[in-house]
């Protein structure tokens, strides 16, 4: 087990799991997703970077493993991150350590960090809301509902609330404020919408005036993760909540029998002399197989 604790938040791992939970105090899209248990086999990699402050720890996940970083393509800034952790200057050691433990875990059960071809992560739970700028937006799991605020045009504010059952919705588009160019939050419904979102009914219009009009990437993402999986390679990647297996685990070795870890040594010999793994990588996952025998 390795764990290390920050005021911004606390990363444990016990060899299958990631887990994560963030601290008291920071960016809202990490408040309202709290605590994210992230399998192995979602990861793609892990890195530590150090500063004169300390540090930050980064979580690379597998493309297409999380609803999250699935709505919000590449767009969220490192505050956040829920896959980002500050580290004070006096647990640097700490966090190496965690990354070493990581890494060792992935070669040794030999997780690829290719796409995924459905989520590995179930994503915000429901009843979720977020949003700012005109108006706000919730969704139960079923319906999408958009209501407005005394910020909105008329052409919105006329109509009311809008209510969006999730067999309509095909298609959903989260985009951040970016300098002077609002931000949107867009439900498609067949078509995709070319009327700016002040006016279109079914987005919101993000003016990025506040931390917590990011949460509509958290709506973006509980709508995504439970859309019909949609036919056909060519489409968005498979929403589908049912489980993925994991990679065969190596099965724990009897007292006179241990084959499988010792295969896993030759391979690992195998690709120290290719280059691929360095001599303290080697050494490092080397060490880790021959405390299982």
């Amino acid at each position: 087990m390795a764990d290390i604790i920050s005021r911004d938040g606390t990363w444990s791992f016990d060899g299958d799991t990631v887990r994560i939970v963030p601290g008291g105090k920071v960016h809202p899209v990490r408040q309202e997703l709290g605590e994210l248990a992230v399998p192995l086999h979602a990861v793609a990699g892990v890195s530590f970077e150090p500063d004169r402050k300390g540090g930050r720890l980064r979580l690379r996940l597998r493309t297409g493993a999380c609803p999250v970083l699935r709505a919000a393509d590449g767009r969220l800034k490192d505050a956040s991150d829920p896959y980002q952790l500050v580290v004070e200057k006096d647990r640097t050691g700490v966090a190496e350590y965690l990354v070493d433990e990581i890494r060792n875990a992935l070669i040794i059960e030999q997780v690829p960090d290719g796409p995924v071809d459905r989520f590995l992560l179930p994503g915000p739970s429901v009843p979720v809301s977020g949003g700012g700028g005109d108006g706000t937006a919730s969704f139960d799991g079923e319906t999408v509902r958009l209501t407005w605020n005394w910020k909105a045009e008329e052409s919105k504010t006329a109509g009311g609330a809008v209510t969006l059952p999730l067999a309509e919705v095909t298609g959903v588009r989260w985009m951040p404020a970016i300098g002077l160019e609002n931000g949107s939050l867009r439900f498609d419904r067949g078509s995709v919408s070319a009327s700016p979102a002040k006016f279109d009914p079914y987005s919101l219009d993000l003016w990025g005036l506040s931390k917590r009009e990011y949460t509509a990437v958290l709506v973006a993402a509980a709508v995504l993760v439970r859309m019909p999986a949609p036919p056909g390679p060519a489409l968005p990647l498979e929403a589908s909540l049912e489980p993925v297996p994991s990679p065969a685990p190596v099965p724990a070795p009897s007292a006179d029998d241990h084959d499988v870890l010792l295969r896993r040594l030759r391979e690992l010999g195998e690709l120290h002399q290719a280059g691929i793994l360095t001599d303290d990588e080697f050494a490092a996952a080397k060490q880790a197989v021959l405390k299982r025998l």
